[in-house]
């Protein structure tokens, strides 16, 4: 069992369930998934930038990623449909937990000029989004070896009803919020 998930259960879970008094354990929100996105316009021109995104991907997550697909031309991107743009990764379990432990504790304290994450990035149904500007700010990743400097998103998936509880839980779990 991880640090982060032993946490949850022991401090995490308790305190949620005396603020928000619910009526059962069952109404807890937690995480659900992590959703890491990479999104590649140069990899239809450049089949090597998607190899290496992808590598980097699967070392940063520690699972191997699906390459997306485009839906749909688009003349103007000189895109066509089934081209490759982008790759992801769905973290469920232990290694969602170990992704989102490194995340706060080591990926995060490592962007120059952190003064937190913003506090407007959830969905209104509990889920929130960050981007990242450069893949440089996981250890796994050797600078030397980076052939371009590419950002990522990453969605945390909560179970919350709402952003004030999904707030609350991503709070508790140590997340870096700004003061706004």
């Amino acid at each position: 069992m991880t640090r982060l998930k032993e946490k949850y259960e022991k401090e995490i879970a308790p305190a949620m369930m005396q603020k928000f008094n619910y009526k059962s354990v069952m109404q807890i929100p937690k995480l659900e998934k992590v959703v890491v996105n990479m999104g590649l316009g140069d990899a239809k021109d450049n089949a090597k930038a998607l190899d290496s995104a992808v590598s980097e991907l699967a070392l940063v997550t520690g699972q191997k990623p699906i390459v997306i697909k485009a839906r749909k031309s688009v003349a103007a991107f000189k895109l066509r449909k089934g081209m490759n743009v982008g790759a992801k990764v769905t973290l469920r379990g232990d290694r969602m937990y170990q992704f989102v432990d490194k995340l706060l504790n080591v990926a995060l304290p490592r962007v120059r000029d952190f003064r937190g994450v913003s506090t407007k990035s959830f969905d209104g149904r509990g889920n929130y989004a960050i981007g990242i500007k450069e893949q440089l700010i996981f250890p796994e990743v050797d600078y030397d070896k980076v052939e371009q400097i590419r950002g990522m998103d990453i969605v945390l998936v909560t179970t919350a009803k709402t952003d004030e509880e999904a707030k609350e839980l991503l709070r508790l779990f140590g997340m870096p919020f700004a003061n706004e």
